[in-house]
């Protein structure tokens, strides 16, 4: 079964060059589109099982031995993340077909859009499923040039420049993540991670510290971790609402998996818990602060995802099976209901005409089933019992008691104020956008036009966007099973197994 392995990455690849060929057939590109990502959430699925159940799934390309060659590596950590972003990712994509052909011609064009979004889901695949440094760096490339193209979508001078900041913050990471493959090649010899993982500890402690800081400065850029986040809530909200989805549910969770994944395999023994509580610490905060002063619902929600990165950044921190298991349930957590919040986004912008909660209002009566459809999903994020966000902080929470000392349990008070803050936030939105009544937008003039509220929200939205609303409880209801699942996850992680497979698939 270890063929299933590179599928997630070389089908979507081979389906996007079919796509853009047939770029003056839409519909054609649609169906296309949409049964790949079908057929990569079914073998996702299928490798979360095996790898639960037979061990980590590991395919050396080219047929050279380990570690020469390249690995591709499904163990737990790798088929989650692979499963639930590629499930959000076709949830998008039935999203943005769903809009009607002048929103998608004026927004998102069909002939660009698909083959460049079967791309991005390839590279989020990638580095996922990367066994090495230089194919995760390959991996995030893939998501630079694929999530520029379509943060840019329509071509207007705000997208541009918001597109213009994104790519030069990343280019420089990704120059410096060059320059950190370089320099681990230089000390080992090796990139590979699980061959890595056996050559570090003979290095020098300094030159430990140097490689780690390196890497975890470039992957806390992806993942906008504080002070590193700066460029993110001026980057999303400019792009159509299908666009600024999938990047809130996936692309900062790639960074955020990359850091749990070389802080556990290659510096289990040089944490550095006490700077990344303090960087977790500050990002929840001055992310949720940011979110709680916005009047734009976009940037309120492109706050707070910066805010909960922190939440996950708190559990790599603690260093331990608990801290890392309650990591990666509330990044599987957090993927689902912030691409949620952020299609709901999409629908108020249409049914009420804006996305500033100045303009907005009465859209409870407007449609009810919008405000459902928010409710939902924001009392999740602020983490209201019983649902899914409750369960994944008091996990964090947990942990943190568990290890005891004062910055840990600063960690703990910052985590509940968030928390808070984050209810204080979507309250906001909900009681100006949907329970208040509509604003009078003409600041008093009797003889001013009223202000144009937006058209019906089409049927297949309100389904899509449910869809994903219902498997954000369905994660409360499965929590038991699924925290089970993130703790073998997490110790397979410190236990040294994901090593010996690899390494041992190698030798075969």
């Amino acid at each position: 079964m270890n063929a299933l392995v590179p599928l997630p990455v070389i089908l979507p690849l081979a389906v996007a060059g079919i796509s853009l060929a047939m770029g003056r057939h839409p519909r054609i590109q649609r169906v296309l589109s949409a049964i790949t990502l079908t057929v990569v959430v079914a073998i996702a699925a299928v490798l979360m099982y095996l790898a639960d159940t037979r061990g980590p799934q590991v395919l050396w390309l080219g047929d050279w031995p380990a570690p020469i060659g390249i690995a591709l590596v499904a163990d737990r950590l790798s088929a989650l993340m692979l499963l639930v972003s590629t499930a959000v990712a076709l949830a998008v994509l039935l999203f943005a077909v769903g809009e009607d052909e002048e929103t998608t011609r004026r927004q998102t064009p069909v002939s660009i859009f698909h083959p460049t979004f079967l791309v991005l889901s390839a590279g989020v695949s990638n580095a996922f499923l990367a066994g090495d440094l230089f194919n995760i760096f390959v991996g995030f490339e893939i998501l630079l040039f694929s999530s520029y193209v379509l943060l840019t979508l329509g071509a207007t001078g705000e997208r541009i420049r918001a597109g213009t900041t994104y790519v030069v913050v990343n280019l420089v990471s990704s120059l410096l993540f060059l320059v950190a493959i370089a320099w681990v090649y230089a000390a080992t010899g090796t990139v590979n991670l699980a061959d890595l993982a056996t050559k570090l500890t003979s290095l020098p402690d300094a030159t430990q510290s140097l490689l780690q800081g390196i890497l975890l400065v470039v992957f806390g850029v992806k993942a906008a971790v504080f002070p590193m986040s700066f460029w993110l809530p001026d980057s999303y909200p400019t792009a159509p609402a299908p666009v600024t989805a999938v990047f809130a549910g996936l692309l900062t969770k790639v960074g955020v998996y990359a850091m749990i994944r070389t802080q556990t395999v290659l510096f289990p023994h040089n944490s550095l818990s006490e700077p990344l509580m303090v960087i977790a610490l500050l990002t929840m905060v001055v992310g949720i602060l940011g979110a709680v002063a916005q009047a734009e619902i976009k940037r309120l929600l492109s706050f707070t995802l910066v805010s909960h990165i922190g939440y996950m950044v708190f559990g790599l921190a603690m260093a331990n099976t608990a801290g890392v298991s309650a990591a990666i349930f509330y990044a599987a957590h957090h993927i689902t209901i912030q691409t949620t919040l952020f299609l709901v986004c999409g629908m108020i912008e249409r049914r009420g005409g804006s996305t500033s909660l100045n303009e907005l209002g009465g859209l409870a009566a407007m449609s009810p089933m919008l405000g459902v459809l928010f409710f939902i999903p924001a009392i999740n994020l602020a983490g209201i019992p019983p649902f899914s966000g409750f369960v994944g902080k008091v996990g964090l929470m947990e942990a943190g008691v568990d290890m005891g000392g004062w910055l840990p349990m600063t960690l703990v008070v910052g985590g509940v104020v968030t928390s808070l803050l984050t209810l204080l936030a979507v309250a906001k939105v909900w009681n100006r956008a949907f329970w208040r009544g509509v604003p009078d937008a003409t600041s008093g003039d009797p003889d001013a036009t009223p202000r144009k509220r937006g058209a019906r929200i089409p049927h297949a939205w309100m389904v899509i966007v449910g869809a994903l609303a219902i498997v954000g409880v369905l994660l409360s209801v499965v929590a038991g099973p699924l925290f089970e699942y993130t703790s073998r996850a997490a110790i397979d992680l410190y236990d040294g197994r994901y090593i010996s497979v690899v390494l041992g698939e190698g030798h075969r």
